[in-house]
């Protein structure tokens, strides 16, 4: 899969008009309890989220932190069937004219199927309001990955896209 896409879900938003947080405090961290299975994934979304924070002004606040952030993931081995056609999609005999002959086209079958192996991603960040201890929204990025190189680029671009959402929907406001 060279062109695989990320695509962001928003979810139990149990605070209706979140605030602009100023600090916050990653629990993963703090606890010590991976997301992932793999501590290098673990360790690029750990860091991905507080550069990012802290690049956009927030501060890491150990003692009193006005948001939690708390990830986890869930990596789905799967498969699926691709079909490729051997002819481009204005068939066998356009090629040369539309009405000649092509021997080759009886002998052959018109598409050819594989089974091909990916991976459902899954990156889920919790965003938690400690003083009301309710849920300010859970953003999930889902995308497929087909090597451990890509896994990592996409565990790195969902990264990306949940905190570019969460500063999105809480600094809009």
């Amino acid at each position: 899969m060279s062109c695989a896409s990320i695509e962001i879900f928003k979810e139990n938003m149990e605070v209706k008009n979140p605030r602009n947080y100023r600090s916050f405090v990653i629990v993963n961290k703090e606890l010590g309890r991976n997301g992932f299975k793999d501590e290098f994934l673990d360790a690029i979304t750990m860091d991905q989220i507080q550069q990012l924070l802290e690049k956009n002004g927030l501060t890491y606040d150990r003692e009193d932190p006005e948001i939690l952030i708390r990830y986890t993931s869930n990596q789905d081995p799967r498969q699926k069937e691709v079909y490729a056609n051997q002819y481009p999609m204005w068939g066998s005999r356009m090629w040369w004219d539309p009405w000649v002959y092509n021997p080759s086209y009886f002998n052959r079958q018109m598409t050819t199927s594989t089974t091909q192996s990916y991976e459902l991603l899954q990156v889920i960040v919790d965003f938690i309001d400690p003083h009301s201890d309710k849920r300010v929204m859970t953003l999930t990025a889902v995308s497929e990955t087909s090597s451990p190189k890509q896994r990592q680029k996409m565990v790195a671009k969902s990264t990306e896209k949940i905190i570019a959402t969460y500063l999105k929907e809480t600094q809009a406001k």
